[in-house]
């Protein structure tokens, strides 16, 4: 869709568009549509819902300038504010055979309702999200509630599967938040657990240093946002990326704070992640407790959470399983074979590695040994 917005003079252009365009940016950024100034006229692109929000904040901004009011980032803010749709608007039901939603606004669970004996049954209600011209649709029924749970709960814990959408659900309704201005900051953590390399011999500084573990999170922005985006957001610091070890000592508010892998966490570090939640700020703690990291000795910091909150009000628990992955249709299957409880079949023709490992030469324990073995004289032979 696109719309024409024809301004009346250069100084309304000024006013409307803000110091270097900046008041272009915020409403570009907010509703991700694409705007183009040329000799007086906005051209407005992007899907229908959201080029229409772009036009009623501009419609306010030439309504302030005609009423010669200032005009200010923070009025630009407000009007984004009021023309966006709340994070529970963004969950719509998707479209049934007979037009209309027949389930109330506040139920996700799948249900199936029957009108008339003699009309067909309606198809249950799917969450979606929209952003921009991005649909998110939840896929399952686990997905559904995740997706309900972090719209109403200030804290949630989500534990499933890998390829279950814990992370990527998680990112796209902090973007859908932060783009609606309901929050200022997207922080993303990750614990720093290696299985080898130490993030210290990683080259580079910390942002370099971080970026293996943070790649998910990362990849998941990627797929909701555009690079320019994201690069802007980061430099204005709407969106943060830290280890957890950063994390002491500070309180974020306005924000939502997104820590994945949470099952490398030992207890006392999700105490003290759980603790830097400040005023209106929301926290998703995501993690798989079939790939902890952490040494056979040291508690999960996320199962242990889970067991002291689960009854906590206004902290959500949701638990994905198996069914709810929607990757590669085979990592559901590899998910199940590799489940503890499944048995492993014994392979009785292959030989085992440990038969294999004793089969192979042992080589000298050092370099100084071969060398050593090499520089002897022959043993004499006796007379």
């Amino acid at each position: 869709m696109d719309v024409i917005i024809s301004l009346e003079s250069h100084d309304e252009e000024l006013a409307v568009l803000g110091s270097r365009d900046q008041h272009l940016r915020q409403v570009r950024d907010a509703f991700g549509v694409k705007i183009l100034a040329r000799h007086g006229d906005l051209k407005v692109s992007g899907d229908q819902d959201s080029v229409n929000r772009a036009l009623k904040v501009f419609e306010g901004l030439r309504s302030t300038y005609r009423r010669q009011l200032p005009i200010s980032a923070g009025l630009v803010a407000e009007l984004i504010d009021h023309a966006s749709p709340s994070p529970l608007d963004c969950l719509t039901p998707s479209p049934t055979s007979l037009g209309f939603d027949p389930l109330d606004s506040r139920t996700v669970d799948a249900t199936v309702v029957r009108p008339q004996s003699d009309s067909p049954a309606l198809q249950p209600r799917v969450p979606e999200l929209r952003i921009g011209s991005k649909l998110i649709q939840a896929r399952s029924a686990g997905q559904s509630r995740y997706l309900r749970e972090l719209i109403e709960k200030d804290l949630v814990f989500c534990v499933g599967p890998a390829g279950s959408g814990k992370t990527y659900l998680a990112v796209a309704v902090a973007v859908a938040m932060l783009k609606a201005g309901k929050i200022k900051k997207l922080v993303l953590v990750r614990p720093a657990v290696e299985a080898g390399e130490h993030l210290g011999f990683l080259p580079g500084a910390l942002e370099d240093k971080i970026h293996p573990y943070l790649r998910p999170l990362l990849d998941a922005l990627h797929d909701l946002m555009d690079f320019g985006q994201i690069r802007r957001y980061m430099a204005n610091d709407l969106i943060e990326i830290a280890p957890l070890a950063y994390m002491r000592g500070r309180t974020l508010n306005d924000a939502v704070i997104i820590l994945d892998e949470g099952q490398n966490t030992t207890i006392p570090q999700m105490k003290m992640f759980l603790t830097r939640m400040g005023m209106n700020a929301r926290i998703v703690v995501t993690g798989d407790p079939t790939q902890v990291d952490l040494p056979p000795t040291v508690a999960s910091g996320l199962a242990d959470a889970v067991r002291r909150l689960a009854d906590v009000p206004r902290i959500g628990v949701v638990t994905l399983e198996k069914s709810d992955i929607v990757r590669h249709p085979l990592v559901q299957a590899i998910v199940h074979a590799y489940d503890p409880d499944q048995p492993q079949p014994l392979d009785t023709q292959s030989p085992s590695a440990t038969d294999l490992l004793s089969s192979l030469p042992l080589p000298p324990r050092n370099a100084t040994e071969l060398d050593r073995a090499r520089s002897a004289p022959p043993p004499l032979e006796s007379p």
